[in-house]
């Protein structure tokens, strides 16, 4: 594996390394951070065995503004084609003024602030405000249920949330109030709310029902002093894994873990997104993820950089068939992060550019979050653009970035990850836990490396972490993810899912979320959510529903379910297919066997001996609806 990274990189990944003489050359890579990114670090001894960095002090703000010119941060469109600039000038006064407020608030250092708002500059400036303050930002997307955000936010214990009163999606608005009501009477620590207002039409009487709330513009008021002014911005310096960002996982198991991130992205961001692919002050790069994704936490970091960050608020892939390629010119866009999924209904759909678009800004499309085809490559360069850069990425939430990334001095094969991020040490290992090239086995990663998670939130002796991500195999980080590393081309293959977590059209979730809202309704005893694949490798959820007594499976009841899980979760979470079955198998813990049933449906061998209910297996073999489809039969 190292001669592999050696081969493939030039800079030797020694200098992450954190143990014997690496000590030396962390010293020295730090230093070289500092003067290359202009990092505020005060220079310590590291001791690499408790923590990264140890004695060094900075604020993770103050570097995503260290830029206060008057070049473009931001550019703010969506849906109704609105658009607001603004400059990197502009957004240091703007976060100044809600940090005093947020002060006012009486909000300090590892207090914890959430964000329930579509991909508005509110958001932004909101995080930047608190982080400098050394307090914690998290929040949720605005398209969950209010019972699926208090279910992640109500376990940080979080004194305020900002929020948006509506916004549009796909071309329908969505109203806010209602839900934001309910996360406010379902979180107790919430102490006032925050209300952003879409249009300038809105009344507080239309919020007077949510207890704590204020407008943005009354809290914004808040950080004026008496003649008017605002207080200097202060930067808390606080150590390198000082709890930065929480995002939560998908609630596999039971709820949604609240992954806590430190100061990591300042080395791994400006690393796969600025060195990797030769990215300068002159990148306008695309966003449209919102809180709560943590390709959002990712982006934002690139104000480190002095990128240009276009954040589109809304869906602007599927408005029109030519919507996307109009917003790529129009605002002469040349970095973008994307689905697989959108390129993948661009290629059964036939969107393509038509002659008026040139599409000449456009340097690098990165794809990541799911599997990229082999097909979509010759679709991207055959019909969108030849003269740039199309590459899948691959992270996870855990990684706040990426391990296998673009490396634009080697070559790109079809399906293939052409490079592991530099200083991460990437394996695939057999169920031995040993390392195997050619072969089939679960992606790990076998050294520390500063950008991974510090740990999750409440877990105060780190059990639940260690347990959850390093017990698999032996102090190694799983993924979670099978892959291949082929010995001919040293890229990466990233094949499917290792645990039961579903990707379904770009989303990714947990069961239990699935089994939350289907456990309501009366005519289900139990169910049972799992992924199965295609031939192509597309991902679809599968529901199972086990009907109690004097109940019996229909259409109508389907219906149902899947208007509950819409409106519950989002559209993107309603499995693909729905089926009775008579029995869920269960091991001796009575924990539902979703692996082996995922196992069976997709046609892979399975070891049934922790099953104690094991004739409940017969049901899912040679189900008709389930004979594995190709990929045109998904999403019908």
């Amino acid at each position: 594996m190292a001669e592999m990274i050696s081969r493939n990189f030039s800079k030797v990944p020694e200098m992450w390394k954190p143990n014997g003489k690496s000590g030396k050359l962390m010293k020295k890579f730090m230093k070289t951070v500092e003067d290359k990114y202009n990092l505020h670090f005060e220079h310590a001894s590291i001791d690499c065995q408790r923590d990264w960095f140890f004695g060094a002090r900075l604020n993770f703000a103050e570097n995503l503004l260290k830029y206060r010119d008057d070049q473009l941060a931001l550019i703010l469109t969506d849906e109704h084609r609105n658009v607001d600039k603004v400059t990197y000038a502009q957004l240091y006064e703007e976060t100044k003024l809600y940090a005093a407020a947020f002060r006012k608030l009486g909000i300090k250092k590892k207090d914890v602030v959430v964000c329930y708002m579509s991909n508005r500059k509110e958001a932004v400036i909101a995080m930047l405000a608190v982080v400098s303050i050394g307090a914690v930002w998290s929040g949720a997307l605005p398209l969950l249920g209010p019972q699926a955000v208090i279910n992640r936010l109500k376990q940080v214990d979080p004194k305020i949330l900002i929020t948006v009163d509506k916004f549009t999606y796909d071309g329908k608005e969505h109203g806010m109030l209602q839900k934001i009501k309910e996360v406010k009477e379902g979180i107790p620590s919430l102490k006032k709310v925050i209300i952003v207002t879409a249009e300038k039409k809105f009344s507080k009487e239309d919020s007077k029902d949510i207890s704590g709330s204020l407008m943005l513009d009354d809290f914004l008021k808040l950080g004026l002093l008496d003649d008017g002014s605002v207080p200097p911005l202060q930067f808390e310096q606080v150590s390198f894994s000082h709890p930065v960002f929480i995002n939560y996982t998908s609630g596999t198991t039971g709820l949604p873990k609240a992954v806590v991130h430190g100061c990591g992205g300042l080395l791994s961001i400006p690393r796969d997104f600025s060195l990797n692919i030769d990215a300068g002050r002159d990148t306008i790069w695309l966003s449209v993820s919102c809180v709560g994704w943590v390709t959002w936490n990712m982006v934002m970091t690139l104000l480190s950089q002095g990128f240009t960050l276009l954040l589109f608020e809304g869906n602007p892939f599927f408005l029109s068939s030519t919507f996307f390629f109009d917003m790529v010119d129009e605002f002469a866009i040349t970095n973008i992060f994307m689905s697989p999924s959108v390129l993948d209904e661009y290629y059964k759909k036939r969107w393509v550019p038509e002659k008026k678009h040139h599409l000449s800004s456009l340097k690098v499309l990165l794809a990541g979050g799911s599997i990229v085809k082999p097909q979509i490559y010759d679709f991207v360069y055959k019909k969108i653009k030849r003269d740039f850069v199309f590459h899948p990425c691959y992270g996870s939430t855990e990684l706040m970035g990426s391990c296998l990334n673009l490396e634009t001095t080697l070559p790109v094969y079809q399906g293939e990850l052409n490079a592991i991020s530099l200083g991460d040490n990437l394996e695939v290992v057999n169920e031995s836990g040993i390392a195997v090239i050619g072969e089939v086995g679960e992606l790990v990663i076998s050294k520390p490396v500063p950008n991974l998670l510090v740990g999750l939130w409440g877990d105060t002796d780190g059990a639940i972490c260690r347990k959850t991500y390093f017990s698999k195999y032996s102090g190694k980080y799983s993924t979670g993810d099978y892959g291949i590393m082929n010995p001919h081309t040293n890229g990466t293959i990233v094949c499917c899912r290792s645990d039961e977590t579903l990707k379904q059209k770009g989303c990714r979730f947990g069961s239990t979320e699935i089994y939350n809202v289907v456990d309501v309704f009366e005519e289900v005893l139990d169910s049972l959510c799992v992924s199965q694949y295609s031939k192509d490798m597309d991902e679809r959820a599968v529901l199972f529903l086990k009907m109690r007594q004097g109940h019996v499976f229909n259409e109508t009841l389907v219906r149902r379910i899947r208007e509950a899980i819409a409106k519950e979760l989002t559209p993107r979470h309603v499995p693909e297919v729905i089926l009775p079955t008579k029995d869920i198998p269960i091991n001796l813990n009575g924990k539902k066997m979703e692996i082996i049933v995922k196992k069976i449906i997709n046609k892979l061998p399975y070891n049934p001996e922790t099953v104690v209910n094991p004739e409940s297996l017969e049901y899912y073999r040679n189900v008709k609806e389930l004979q594995i489809p190709d990929c045109r039969l998904f999403n019908k």
